[in-house]
């Protein structure tokens, strides 16, 4: 049975940086790359950061079924395929998600038992630098970005975990933990320690003999 990680954060939170540390670290994690119909921005890779496809191909894709969960967010698609979580089933690893607010509130719908993380900047202020210094959005953006925050940020209280992002290699390690900590819960430890429970009863058993 294979564990789902969900991480959302406004746009500049450092989400991606911090998931990225955390796929070097553990191999046991598969990263589920979204699919989208904008267009990419600054160094982004087609297939590496993004599967960028067109509106049309996103729409029969999602008339087919493809995707678990996906969004409309400033008039473009985003989703997340299918297909990421039956490999993760099928390679005994744990999928790790980078969604938004509307994306995880589907997938926590299909997925009850998924583990979802927010990422908070320490301040607007703060955010708002870090969109200005990516040096990728016109003024336009990063205010609709910035109105947008505001928006997710409110939904914090629908996660089971909430980071504050304010020390890169602190949030790495905090992130790694609640990871760690998501494994380990009472559901998913059921199947490996039901033997150790049978062998203690068969123990009992034989020492009543």
């Amino acid at each position: 049975m294979s564990n789902v990680f969900i991480v959302s954060a406004p746009s500049g939170s450092g989400k991606s940086t911090l998931v990225s540390r955390v796929l070097e670290m553990d191999p046991k994690l598969l990263f589920s790359i979204s699919y989208t119909t904008r267009r990419p921005r600054g160094l982004e890779k087609q297939d590496e950061d993004y599967h960028f496809i067109g509106r049309d191909e996103f729409e029969r894709r999602l008339a087919l079924g493809e995707f678990l969960e996906f969004a409309k967010v400033f008039d473009n698609y985003y989703g997340t395929s299918r297909r990421y979580y039956e490999q993760a089933l099928a390679e005994d690893r744990d999928l790790m998600l980078d969604i938004d607010v509307q994306g995880a509130r589907q997938l926590k719908q299909r997925i009850p038992e998924a583990v979802s993380i927010f990422i908070l900047p320490p301040s607007r202020e703060i955010l708002e630098q870090r969109l200005r210094s990516r040096c990728v959005d016109s003024e336009d953006v990063i205010e609709t970005r910035l109105r947008g925050a505001a928006d997710e940020i409110r939904n914090y209280d629908q996660y089971d975990y909430v980071l504050v992002n304010k020390d890169l290699e602190k949030s790495v390690m905090r992130l790694k933990s609640i990871i760690e900590a998501g494994r380990l819960r009472m559901a998913r430890m059921e199947e490996r320690i039901r033997p150790i429970l049978e062998s203690f009863q068969i123990g009992e058993v034989t020492g009543k003999k």
